[in-house]
């Protein structure tokens, strides 16, 4: 890719990525014929849809649309050599001892940046009656009927929730789940769960209560558009300048990056297509910490970071959720960054322009990250291990390409 004047045109928004994985993860609770429409053609629904067909499910995809058929017996093992290519496998733990009392699943893989234990996943469905074993790196987990109760969750952990919320639909009883995480894609699940008949409350909230039913049925079931796609295409608008418009975004989804983004100096105008967006003027540097939703969210501060290299001004950026995750400020820097980090914190200060170079990606929105930041480069820049950023975005360099940026994919 080389640096990239202005962007101009319209850019349609995906399904969710972090949505679609737990929705095609749930439909095992149901046996029958689910079918998830608004669905990106991206890498890791290709692994998920092959982590359900390993266990004995049928999948069919027709464009944007994915038909899940779950058999009335399922092989309740999620192997390694799924699981180590994607972290999010660990989710099919709570549908599977809700649907049939038994899981084995490999310790999880997934992106690089720092340790994610799933101690918070496993200690919760515990509290509804789970017991857990540990061999030859799977987790081995046994329940003859999970029994509602109170979870407390030390921090609101997205995935945990996912996988409680899914275990407690068919559990005996009344599971109250305290301190939930409350990030869109979660709503989303709760949704999905309730249209295919689960009884919960509190949805949006950080309290969730789950009335336990007997059985679920398939449903029909659109994927909501995904906001961190949405926060990458405002981030290249952000370096290269010019005018968007983001049909589909919800930005009732990504309020805090919106407030961010405005700060820094970013027009935006929300409208019934979605979001129109438009930047006049370089951008002023701001401060940016991450925070559960609905603070800023972990996923966008790589684009983030990336715009305020060529901000005008200095930025502090704060990474209150995961230890580790500034990996690809090494890149940025081979690229002619000014940035300064220690442990949680880095010191971005702009400059006029980054410098094409070769980098590499390290997970999937460094990726992405780097793909602004090449936008927003002298020369050209190459960017490795690309096959990180087809993890989580369906045609990245061809969206891009159609509203004037300067990237192609070899």
């Amino acid at each position: 890719m080389r640096g990239s004047g202005p962007l101009d045109g319209d850019l349609r928004i995906g399904g969710a990525k972090n949505s679609a994985l737990k929705l095609m993860a749930a439909s095992l609770l149901a046996e029958g014929s689910t079918s998830l429409t608004n669905v990106p053609d991206i890498t890791d629904v290709a692994i998920m849809a092959e982590l359900l067909e390993a266990m004995g499910v049928n999948i069919e995809r027709t464009g944007q649309r994915i038909d899940i058929d779950v058999p009335s017996e399922i092989d309740p093992v999620a192997p390694y050599s799924l699981v180590e290519r994607m972290r999010a496998s660990i989710v099919v733990l709570g549908p599977l001892l809700a649907r049939i009392g038994r899981a084995r699943v490999a310790m999880p893989g997934g992106d690089d940046f720092g340790s994610r234990p799933i101690d918070m996943h496993l200690q919760g469905l515990e509290q509804l009656g789970a017991t857990f074993s540990y061999e030859h790196g799977d987790i081995s987990g046994q329940a003859d009927r999970l029994i509602g109760s109170e979870v407390f969750l030390e921090f609101p952990s997205v995935g945990a929730t996912e996988n409680l919320l899914m275990a407690s639909v068919l559990a005996e009883g009344v599971t109250v789940i305290e301190n939930a995480a409350r990030e869109p894609e979660i709503t989303d699940l709760a949704n999905f769960l309730s249209q295919m008949g689960a009884q919960i409350e509190g949805v949006g909230t950080s309290r969730l209560s789950v009335k336990g039913v007997e059985t679920l049925s398939p449903v029909t079931y659109s994927v909501i558009p995904d906001r961190i796609e949405a926060a990458t295409y405002l981030s290249a608008l952000a370096v290269c300048g010019g005018q968007i418009r983001l049909q589909g975004a919800r930005p009732d989804h990504m309020e805090m990056l919106l407030r961010k983004l405005e700060e820094m100096g970013m027009i935006l105008e929300e409208d019934d297509s979605g979001l129109l967006a438009t930047v006049t003027d370089r951008l002023k540097a701001v401060d940016v910490s991450t925070l559960p939703y609905p603070g800023l969210a972990t996923d966008y501060k790589p684009f983030l970071v990336a715009a305020l290299t060529v901000s005008d001004g200095v930025g502090m950026v704060t990474e209150n959720i995961f230890a580790g995750r500034f990996r690809y400020i090494d890149e940025l820097v081979r690229m002619g960054a000014e940035i300064r980090a220690e442990g949680r914190h880095a010191v971005v200060r702009g400059v006029e322009r980054l410098s094409g170079a070769p980098v590499r990606a390290h997970d999937i929105r460094a990726g992405a990250a780097l793909v602004v930041a090449g936008l927003a480069a002298d020369g050209e820049t190459a960017i490795s291990n690309a096959h990180h950023v087809d993890r989580g975005y369906e045609d990245l360099a061809g969206k891009l390409s159609s509203v004037g940026a300067q990237v192609t994919r070899t």
